[in-house]
């Protein structure tokens, strides 16, 4: 009995495997087709075994962290939006404290706040305390590697000063985040998407009309899932925007 309870205790001291670089090749490639339902499962099942045998393993967690996001991004209903805002937080903050040093966990932690802060509502998020913590991680993300997916962390802080409520709402630093992006990305549908509903929100309907011609008629090889799903928002923000400008 003692020698089996030393074997365990020797097993549990031994540190995790880390995942092999091919097998996250496979489940990048698997991100990669996120808009097909069957390649999201098989991204969730590989991620599943893997993180079974390797749950502390930095690479593994923010991948895990990144799909939730995908996923709370596109939820078309609150709850669901709100579960799945809390679970990207909470695998972003798990990664964080993995890799310190590295973006995405502050990254994708800041963006779980925000699409759960979406999901129950901006007032009750601000009422919530959840403003400070949204802002701790999304700042560290912005002063790590601001240009991380395509410009990510300027693209969240600029929606961030979009969707904050008066008085506390900056249009103007809104567009200047986008711009940002813009200048480094500009293959990126999503920072014209959100330069456009700004603009449109700020009354300047005729330079929203051009931005969101960008997203209409932007290229969608830089990643196809993403493209799509901005393209099929920008739906609706070109039939607000031709509204008013009649």
């Amino acid at each position: 009995m003692r020698l089996k309870l030393l074997a365990l205790w020797v097993l549990a001291a031994l540190p995790a495997q880390a995942a092999e670089p091919a097998l996250l090749t496979q489940l990048d490639a698997l991100f990669d087709k996120r808009n097909d339902a069957e390649s999201v499962k098989a991204l969730e099942t590989g991620l599943r075994d893997a993180l079974k045998a390797a749950p502390e393993d930095f690479d593994l967690v923010w991948r895990k962290a990144r799909i939730l996001q995908w996923q709370a991004d596109g939820a078309t209903t609150e709850k669901l939006k709100k579960v799945l805002g809390k679970q990207t937080w909470e695998e972003g903050d798990k990664a964080a404290k993995l890799q310190p040093a590295r973006v995405e966990g502050h990254y994708y932690a800041a963006c779980g706040i925000g699409s759960y802060s979406q999901a129950v509502g901006i007032m009750k998020a601000l009422g919530d305390g959840l403003e400070g913590k949204f802002n701790e991680r999304l700042d560290t993300a912005l002063k790590l590697d601001p240009g991380y997916d395509f410009g990510g962390p300027w693209l969240v802080k600029g929606r961030y000063f979009y969707e904050l409520p008066w008085p506390k709402r900056d249009l103007k630093k809104s567009v200047s985040y986008y711009e940002k992006a813009i200048a480094k990305y500009p293959q990126s549908l999503r920072a014209y998407y959100y330069l456009a509903e700004t603009l449109l929100k700020d009354g300047k309907a005729k330079e929203a009309s051009a931005a969101i011609e960008k997203v209409k008629q932007g290229s969608t090889a830089y990643s196809l899932a993403e493209a799509q799903r901005v393209q099929q928002w920008a739906k609706k923000v070109d039939a607000d925007i031709q509204e008013e400008l009649k």
